[in-house]
C-alpha cells in the first residue's frame, strides 16, 4: 500500500478473513500480506464454494493462521467461535450473494456462516458478483438488512465481468477494502465532527503551458485526512495536484475530495466549506506569489532571446485568512516547511507563526526531511504552551500523533 496509508497504530491487533466463492477470490490473498506489513495478524476461512478458485494453502503460504476448514473437520470443537474470541473484526471478500442473504437470515450451516453469525465485533462485507445477482430485489433486500445491522459494505464496483456483462457487481479495490477493515478496528473518537484538509502543492500557471510550483507530493496530508477518516471523522480533502490515492464513493459517504489547481482556487474552496467544519488541517504547500500571467498562448523564446523577467503578485494566506474568519470552537492545526540551520531556529520561527497565524497548533519541519520522503522529524507548538520534537517516523505514524493531539486542544 502507499506510503501514506501505513498506519503502525494497528500493531497487535487481528483481522478474519472470510473468502466466498468468486472468480474474484484470488485477489484478497493480497491482503492478508498488506495487513501483516502494518503489525496485524490475520487468520482466515474459505468456503467450499471459494476453494474451487483458491486454496488454503495459498493463505497459509501467506502467513494467514489458522486457516480453518468445514465444520467439524479440525481438532478443536469450537473452531466456528474462535474468530469471535480472538480477532477484532471480520472482513468478508469476496462475499458472494448466498453469504449475504445466509447472514441476513441467521443461518450457520456451514464453517463461515457460523463464525459470523457468533462474531459481535464489526463486520466489513466486499460483495463480488454478476450485476443482475447484485440487483435482484432479494439480495438488495438482505444488504439492508444487515446494514441495518451494522455491517459495513465496501462497494460492489461498476465494470466488466468474467462473465463479460457489464455493471454493478466488481470486487472493490483492495486498497478500499484494506482500509475498510482498518476503520474497523479503529475507535471512533472523531465520530460526528467535521475536519477540513488541505493537501499538496498548488500549481500557478503564466502561460498556457508553463507553471509555478513546489515538489510537495501531499503525503502527509493526505495521512492525516485518511486518519481523520478512520477515525469517524468527515473529511473534506482539498487537493492541489498530485496524484495522491484517496478514499472514493466505494467507502461511504464520509469522504470528499475537492480538486483545485491554483493557490486562489484552493483558497475559494476552503472558504466555502470552512463554516461548516470543526478543524481545519492546512498541510498544503501553498504558493506565496503567482507569476503575472503573460496571456492567452505560448510564450516564444523568440519573443526573448536575451531572457526576459516576471513580475510576481501575492497570493492570500489560507491559513491567517480563516483562522481570522473561525468561530470559537473550530480548531486549526498549519504547517511551517523552513529551511534553518538548527532545530532550535525551526522552534522559533513555528512559536512565531502560531501567534502570527492565529492557529492553535502549528507542525514545524526542515524542507529537506519533507518533500518527497515517506518519513518527517517535526516541531510541535500548541496555544497552551505545550512544545515537542518528534524524531523521525513514517508520516503516518506522525499524522496520528497530531490528530491524538488535536483532540486534546
Amino acid at each position: 500500500m502507499e506510503a501514506h496509508l501505513r498506519f503502525r497504530a494497528f500493531t497487535g491487533k487481528r483481522l478474519h478473513l472470510g473468502v466466498c466463492g468468486s472468480v474474484a477470490a484470488f485477489r484478497t490473498a493480497e491482503l492478508v500480506r498488506r495487513w501483516q506489513e502494518i503489525g496485524i495478524g490475520v487468520s482466515a476461512t474459505l468456503t467450499r464454494a471459494a476453494r474451487n478458485f483458491i486454496t488454503p494453502l495459498t493463505f497459509e503460504s501467506l502467513g494467514a493462521s489458522p486457516v480453518y476448514g468445514d465444520m467439524f473437520g479440525g481438532e478443536a470443537p469450537f473452531e466456528h467461535l474462535e474468530p469471535g474470541q480472538t480477532t477484532h473484526a471480520l472482513v468478508l471478500a469476496p462475499a458472494s450473494a448466498d453469504m449475504l442473504a445466509r447472514l441476513a437470515s441467521g443461518r450457520a450451516d456451514d464453517m463461515l456462516s457460523a463464525q459470523a453469525l457468533a462474531f459481535d465485533g464489526p463486520i466489513v462485507a466486499a460483495p463480488a458478483m454478476n450485476p443482475r445477482m447484485w440487483q435482484n430485489p432479494a439480495t438488495q433486500a438482505n444488504v439492508d438488512i444487515l446494514r441495518e445491522r451494522g455491517v459495513f459494505f465496501v462497494g460492489p464496483e461498476k465494470g466488466k465481468m468474467a462473465c463479460n456483462d457489464e455493471g454493478p457487481g466488481r470486487l472493490a479495490e483492495l486498497r478500499a477494502i484494506w482500509l475498510a477493515a482498518l476503520k474497523a478496528l479503529t475507535p471512533q473518537d472523531m465520530e460526528g465532527k467535521k475536519v477540513l484538509v488541505t493537501l499538496g502543492p498548488t500549481r500557478e500557471g503564466w502561460d498556457d503551458v508553463r507553471f509555478w510550483t513546489n515538489a510537495s507530493t501531499g503525503t502527509m496530508g493526505g495521512s492525516l485526512a485518511v486518519g481523520a477518516w478512520l477515525r469517524g471523522a468527515e473529511v473534506h480533502a482539498v487537493c492541489g495536484p498530485s496524484s495522491l490515492w484517496l478514499p472514493g464513493s466505494s467507502l461511504g459517504e464520509d469522504f470528499f475530495r475537492h480538486d483545485v489547481c491554483t493557490a486562489r482556487e484552493m483558497f475559494e474552496t476552503a472558504r466555502e466549506l470552512w463554516p461548516d467544519m470543526d478543524a481545519g488541517i492546512f498541510t498544503a504547500a501553498v504558493a506565496d506569489y503567482s507569476p503575472e500571467p503573460y496571456g492567452r498562448g505560448k510564450f516564444k523564446k523568440e519573443q526573448a532571446a536575451q531572457g526576459f523577467s516576471l513580475r510576481f503578485l501575492p497570493n492570500t494566506d489560507i491559513l491567517r485568512t480563516l483562522a481570522g474568519e473561525r468561530r470559537d470552537d473550530q480548531k486549526i492545526v498549519g504547517f511551517a516547511a523552513e529551511s534553518t540551520e538548527s532545530e532550535e531556529a525551526l522552534a522559533d520561527l513555528v512559536r512565531r507563526k502560531l501567534l502570527s497565524k492565529g492557529a492553535d497548533m502549528i507542525v514545524g519541519n526542515q524542507i529537506s526531511d519533507g518533500f518527497g520522503t515517506a518519513t518527517n522529524r517535526v516541531f510541535v507548538a500548541d496555544i497552551q504552551g505545550r512544545e515537542e520534537h518528534w524524531a523521525a517516523q513514517p508520516k503516518p505514524d506522525i499524522a496520528w500523533n497530531i490528530l491524538n493531539w488535536l483532540q486534546s486542544i
